[in-house]
């Protein structure tokens, strides 16, 4: 079987790459060589002896093959797609993203796409993405490359910004989470159990993190009547703080119950479709407090637990049980099937505006509907959502192409003119100089 040559920018990621060989063993349609790169060489070792025994344990060795490259020229020549998942800088870095803002009493639930923390990834990200999308553009002028990255929406747009012509796409899983919880709302209204979340066909419209749902249908019908019922109803925005602080008690750091998604819905007419942690952070309202967050039913993601889950999974020894691939919610695997000609698959993906969103400028990475199918990515032009949600989101658009010029030019003054634009930036112009400051003093790029 001729192989296809995947390289995986990253490749030393103890969660997407590791994810992403295993979903590549579900399928038999093609046979691939992935090669993996990371600036850590015993990290990719490490995970190249993974990917063996995921290959083997899955039966999959002699369709599926493993290398790890010294440089990233050499694993990019002769690639077909490229993965890129990266962390960008220790880890350590993060805690200042997300300290020294509460400092200023700035509360970040994430810290990685907008907000000081987010700009601040995005300071430390870009310069590298302009540099890999040079170097595919030498190596691997016509391959697909799918980004996990986050700030997604920036780093995607710093691969074009590098290389106009690059075949590029961010990817995200956020949209799944809101349609497996639309599933569920659907599933308990006809009593039936919950459908697989691809059976709801949604419309999505906005940026990476920041997306909203315009329709939702099922089986020809649309449910968002029934979603504006359910955001209008008072009962549904009760007191969730004993949740709130139960999982902060448990550690459960990624849970939410769309209460943020649903009150977007009730005061400004669309639901979010990004979990709420992400949503919260580019309206102010949401991060006043601990306390307030709490109401909704989310949680802050401290540093503390970023540290540790880094060192765990640096240290983790995999078991034969653990290596064997189980169909997950990634669409990493069914995007490059899609690509290759085996399928025609609709889903949400972040590229380009040509149109497809129509309140957002032209060539902004966007959120929405598309086909891919046989090198082709197709956009679906998705409906608007409200008025008020628009200028949310152009708001947003317009901070974005902000950060971007500033760092393609280096200029730290349009930088911070994009920091002091953030609404979650809502202290007063010295005190906002001064953690700009402290954040590009603590917050660079280091290994």
């Amino acid at each position: 079987m001729e192989k296809t040559r995947i390289c995986i920018i990253g490749g030393g990621s103890r969660l997407w790459a590791i994810q992403f060989l295993k979903d590549l063993t579900l399928q038999d349609k093609v046979g691939a060589h992935v090669v993996l790169y990371d600036i850590d060489r015993k990290a990719a070792d490490n995970n190249e002896a993974v990917a063996n025994e995921i290959f083997r344990i899955n039966g999959k060795a002699d369709s599926l093959s493993v290398s790890v490259a010294d440089t990233l020229g050499e694993g990019l020549d002769g690639a077909a797609f490229v993965i890129i998942a990266i962390e960008p800088g220790i880890i350590d870095i993060r805690k200042h993203d997300l300290g020294l803002p509460e400092e200023y009493g700035i509360l970040q639930s994430v810290g990685d796409t907008t907000g000081p923390g987010g700009i601040m990834r995005a300071r430390r990200a870009l310069p590298l993405f302009f540099d890999f999308a040079r170097e595919i553009e030498k190596h691997a002028p016509d391959a697909w490359v799918i980004n996990y990255t986050n700030p997604l929406t920036l780093c995607t747009a710093a691969l074009y910004k590098a290389y106009p012509g690059i075949k590029a796409l961010g990817c995200c899983h956020e949209v799944f989470h809101t349609e497996t919880f639309i599933a569920e709302l659907i599933g308990k209204k006809l009593g039936i159990p919950a459908p697989d979340r691809r059976e709801i066909e949604i419309d999505v419209s906005g940026l990476n993190h920041f997306t909203f749902v315009t329709s939702a249908r099922y089986k020809g019908t649309d449910y968002m009547p029934y979603l504006r019922e359910i955001a209008a109803d008072s009962s549904t925005f009760s007191d969730h703080t004993a949740t709130g602080r139960k999982r902060v008690e448990e550690g459960r750091w990624f849970d939410c119950d769309h209460l943020v998604a649903l009150k977007f819905l009730c005061d400004f007419g669309s639901l979010g479709a990004a979990g709420d942690r992400h949503l919260a952070e580019f309206v102010p309202f949401f991060l006043t407090s601990d306390e307030e967050a709490w109401r909704y039913g989310f949680v802050r993601t401290p540093y503390s637990y970023r540290a540790e889950e880094a060192r765990r999974k640096k240290e983790k020894v995999y078991s034969a049980d653990e290596l064997k691939a189980s169909p997950s919610d990634e669409e990493g695997v069914d995007i490059l099937l899609s690509l290759l000609g085996e399928r025609t698959l609709r889903t949400n993906i972040n590229i380009p505006n040509a149109g497809q969103v129509r309140y957002l400028g032209c060539g902004h990475i966007v959120e929405s509907n598309g086909y891919i199918s046989a090198d082709s990515i197709v956009p679906i032009v998705s409906s608007d959502p409200s008025p008020a949600v628009q200028a949310m989101i152009q708001r947003v658009e317009k901070e974005q192409d902000f950060v971007l010029e500033a760092i393609w030019e280096n200029d730290m003054d349009l930088l911070f003119q994009a920091f002091i634009m953030d609404p979650l930036v809502n202290i007063g112009i010295d005190e906002a100089h001064d953690l700009f400051s402290r954040m590009i003093e603590n917050c660079g790029l280091r290994y």
